[in-house]
């Protein structure tokens, strides 16, 4: 719960929140239609399938993250004198992002 004298901070999807929140709630929806799709004993190819469309998604959805957190948080944190940290705390985000697999 968010006070009036504490307000949440803004973060760089604060503007797109609706629409994130909406994104993970389709692809949680289609977590679930794996699940079905296991306990109906469906063909592995059609499961993989459906992998691929979910982590396609999650990659969309980082990549919304990252583009957020580079326009906005990164820029407070160079007018706060913190861009070398801001950056590298991007890169090892970045980092762990491509270490699928």
């Amino acid at each position: 719960m968010v006070s009036m004298t504490n307000p949440a901070p803004t973060r760089g999807y604060t503007a797109t929140k609706d629409n994130l929140q909406s994104r993970l709630r389709r692809i949680e929806g289609q977590v679930r239609g794996i699940e079905r799709m296991v306990e109906d004993d469906r063909y592995c190819i059609d499961i993989l399938t459906q992998i691929s469309a979910i982590q396609a998604a999650l990659d969309k959805v980082a990549l919304g993250l990252l583009d957020g957190h580079a326009r906005h948080c990164m820029h407070e944190g160079a007018q706060e004198g913190r861009a070398d940290e801001m950056a590298s705390e991007l890169m090892a985000a970045v980092g762990r992002l491509m270490k699928r697999g």
